[in-house]
């Protein structure tokens, strides 16, 4: 990424001012500003739904093998039950 100083920035400034003129160039600002912020949010819920979807994926995954954990279980509490004292 190249390396701006002040000098470039203000010439930038400068140049954008002539362009725009000094009543559009706060507005343009603000539009940039908006976008920016959409583009944040948007990649910010994009993240939020892969997390959700993996999460998902683990708890779909976990599932047989806690339905198995409560088969065995039962199991153990049935043969222990069923045993004669």
């Amino acid at each position: 990424m190249p390396n701006i100083g002040i000098t470039e920035l203000i010439i930038i400034l400068v140049i954008l001012l002539l362009l725009f003129g000094s009543t559009r160039l706060p507005q343009l600002a603000k539009g940039m500003g908006k976008s920016i912020r959409e583009f944040k949010k948007g990649i910010g819920e994009n993240g939020d739904d892969e997390e959700r979807e993996v999460a998902d994926a683990r708890r779909e995954r976990l599932r047989p093998a806690d339905e198995n954990r409560l088969r065995e279980d039962e199991l153990a509490s049935d043969k222990y039950a069923n045993k004669p004292r």
